[in-house]
């Protein structure tokens, strides 16, 4: 019994906040409710020489929103959504940028920062939107549908970029496809994304059969289930979602948008129809509002660690290359976007 009362009062938080220096205390109050106190001497390893290697390398970190609490909230300089994180990237003036995140998004780091190193924690963070469409399968719609531009998603690999005429999030996809001025356009590779976009334009929009593995498992029924168990909640869908889940939620929007409406409207109890963290994060700076959690994870996502980031900045790991020859086509769609 004292053995078990000494090993509580070692994992208060008051306690970690005293036996550590002030400033990984600071950390630590902000994913307190997130990370149990005794979980968290496994992260303050890995954070504490992650925040000693950004200087030393004059490097920063993107986090994507999907992140986990631990990487989004303790050693993320930069943190969005896919159109934030590539704005940004453009403003960074450190020599070293590691992305947490997914490779198109490291691919698209680079593309804006040439001369840069752009370092990609795990290579295995991949997408299955961005495996689902090749540039030769970009150069088949051309031949099917000549004259039609193409909007190709960011959730692409940099070769797809290079054979578009203009990229898009799923924050800025409906301004994108209407500052077109034509009355159709080729949207890829998001099938649902541009199904959910096209209900909110004239313009004409065919669609690639791509999906997202997170978002097309959500179904109407969660929604109904979620709304039967929790009275009263509110709840966001992400556009990568299949339109009928669209249709059943309150309000559709990038995870941005989503945070946006979370800290605008402040509704008493929420349920976000996308990637897990997503909630974690959002709800650090929202204690007051309930957070239902539908756990959909993105196994590409979580690839990403504090280990792993830890040593990609100690051995300078794995840095992203993009073939020259279609870098600067990619850059130039990237580029058209961000004009917007």
């Amino acid at each position: 019994m004292l053995m078990l009362s000494i090993l509580l009062n070692y994992t208060q938080p008051e306690h970690i906040a005293m036996t550590i220096s002030p400033n990984a205390a600071e950390l630590y109050s902000r994913v307190e409710r997130f990370i149990p106190a005794i979980e968290w001497p496994a992260f303050s390893g890995d954070i504490d020489a992650i925040l000693k290697l950004k200087r030393e390398r004059n490097a920063v970190i993107l986090a994507h929103n999907y992140q986990t609490p631990e990487i989004f909230h303790c050693v993320a300089d930069i943190v969005g959504d896919s159109l934030a994180l590539a704005r940004k990237a453009m403003e960074v003036e450190a020599e070293v940028i590691v992305l947490a995140g997914v490779h198109f998004m490291a691919e698209t780091a680079k593309l804006l920062n040439p001369q840069k190193t752009v370092l990609i924690p795990d290579m295995g963070a991949g997408c299955s939107l961005a495996d689902s469409i090749t540039p030769q399968d970009v150069r088949l719609m051309r031949q099917r549908y000549p004259g039609v531009p193409i909007v190709t998603y960011v959730n692409t690999s940099a070769a797809v970029k290079a054979e578009s005429d203009i990229c898009c999030t799923s924050g800025n996809a409906k301004a994108v496809v209407e500052s077109l001025g034509v009355p159709r356009v080729i949207m890829l590779p998001d099938e649902y994304l541009a199904q959910n976009i096209a209900a909110q334009t004239d313009v004409e929009i065919i669609a690639w059969r791509g999906h997202c593995e997170v978002h097309e498992r959500f179904t109407p029924d969660d929604i109904r289930e979620l709304r039967a168990s929790h009275p009263g909640v509110t709840v966001l869908a992400h556009p990568e979602c299949p339109p009928e889940v669209v249709a059943e939620a309150d309000f559709a929007g990038s995870t941005a948008a989503m945070s946006d409406y979370v800290g605008r409207e402040k509704p008493a109890r929420v349920v976000l129809m996308t990637e897990c963290s997503m909630s974690d994060n959002v709800a650090v700076d929202h204690p007051d509002v309930e957070f239902i959690r539908p756990c959909n994870l993105c196994p590409h996502m979580k690839r990403i660690t504090l280990a792993n980031i830890r040593t990609a900045l100690e051995e300078m790991r794995h840095p992203v290359t993009i073939d020259p020859n279609l870098a600067e086509r990619a850059r130039l769609s990237v580029e058209r976007m961000l004009a917007i």
